[in-house]
């Protein structure tokens, strides 16, 4: 005998409405906001000794890219959620690689090197990266 939605919404009221479980992926998504979103502030290039950090520009746009990625992780559609942490690791892959060829543009291979924030920045989109695929290619995980 197949339900109608309607048989559907009594049985969720009367049984008490249940939450469906998170993907696993939105684990690896949540530490990859972290990590973004911490190095967006800690310096991202040593110039000369001198560290500049990436709260002067570069990190305020990872920044706002881990706060698109959290949106990702807390909305319950695994697929939308999946395109959010796409755009998220583009932003945290892309900037930095951006940075270090405007770095090399400028002063050449001598006298600057990478900081921890844009080391952090990058690997939080390869972690992103790889959440947004599995948030993509696996199903969502069923409810009890």
């Amino acid at each position: 005998m197949a339900t109608t939605p309607a048989d559907r919404r009594v049985s969720l009221v009367a049984a008490g409405r249940t939450r469906r479980p998170a993907h696993p992926a939105r684990r690896k998504l949540l530490v990859a906001i972290l990590l973004v979103t911490v190095g967006s502030f800690l310096p991202w290039l040593y110039v000369g000794g001198m560290p500049r950090s990436g709260a002067l520009g570069p990190g305020l746009w990872t920044f706002y890219g881990a706060m698109l990625g959290l949106a990702g992780a807390l909305i319950p559609y695994h697929r939308v959620g999946a395109g959010h942490a796409a755009v998220m690791a583009g932003i945290a892959l892309g900037v930095p690689v951006w940075q270090v060829v405007h770095a090399l543009d400028l002063v050449g291979l001598g006298g600057w090197m990478p900081g921890p924030g844009m080391v952090m920045v990058a690997g939080g989109g390869i972690v992103a990266a790889a959440a947004a695929v599995r948030m993509w290619r696996d199903p969502a995980p069923a409810a009890d």
